[in-house]
């Protein structure tokens, strides 16, 4: 009865230790933070191929593409051409050439696992090369006696480029397995750029449109892309 008594109390005091010790065991936490996936995108800028569709004297494309280096770091590129009339009451002029912007996108939004979307700040530098046809335009003269001369021998400027750098705000959001929409407003700053003798720049391929009173320009899009996984790490 003694040794019963002993064993009963032995059990009973080990069974009390373990669940004491079960109850002020920290739980582990998992540490494991997700997998951020590196790929590449590549799409094209669906604005400029609409207003191609709808608008007479413009037609353009441009096609972009980044490639994720860090968690909320892009490098990025973009590729495009545009051709387009410039008609205004007297004066009527058609730019055409290419450019190129090159640059880096960070990322501020923080996504939920397996989500890749974005609100992101970027900047670029923009490099355009392109030809300038003057097809109408009026002499200017002080003597009101005499009308307007408007002249409509076109004269052409060939190889003209200019330089910029553009400030990005975008917001793109995953619409279908691995297509992205986005929307991307610009704000930019012209550097330097070649002037026709006696004539300004009124558009460029890829800054849009310029003034006289200031160096800044503007610019929106939309686009989509399509995201190419590489590897998770």
């Amino acid at each position: 009865m003694k040794i019963k008594f002993i064993l009963l109390y032995t059990t009973s005091l080990l069974l009390g230790i373990q669940l004491s010790a079960q109850e002020v065991m920290p739980l582990k936490m998992d540490s494991l933070s997700p997998k951020v996936s590196y790929g590449v995108r590549f799409g094209g800028d669906l604005s400029k191929l609409i207003r191609s569709a709808v608008d007479q004297n413009y037609s353009g494309f441009e096609l972009m593409g980044d490639l994720r280096f860090s968690k909320r770091f892009y490098a990025a590129i973009e590729l495009g051409y545009e051709d387009r009339i410039w008609d205004r009451s007297q004066i009527r002029s058609t730019v055409n050439g290419s450019y190129v912007k090159l640059g880096v996108d960070f990322n501020a939004y923080n996504n939920w696992a397996g989500m890749d979307n974005a609100i992101s700040t970027g900047l670029r530098y923009g490099l355009s090369q392109f030809n300038n046809t003057l097809e109408r335009y009026p002499i200017y003269t002080t003597n009101a006696t005499y009308p307007t001369v408007i002249r409509t021998n076109p004269e052409e400027f060939s190889g003209l480029t200019a330089g910029w750098v553009e400030f990005i705000l975008a917001i793109r959001t995953e619409v279908w397995s691995h297509f992205y929409l986005s929307v991307h407003l610009q704000l930019k700053h012209m550097i330097n750029q070649t002037q026709p003798s006696n004539f300004d720049n009124l558009v460029i391929p890829g800054f849009n449109k310029t003034n006289d009173f200031s160096a800044f320009g503007v610019g929106y899009g939309y686009s989509l892309t399509y995201y190419l996984p590489l590897l998770k790490r």
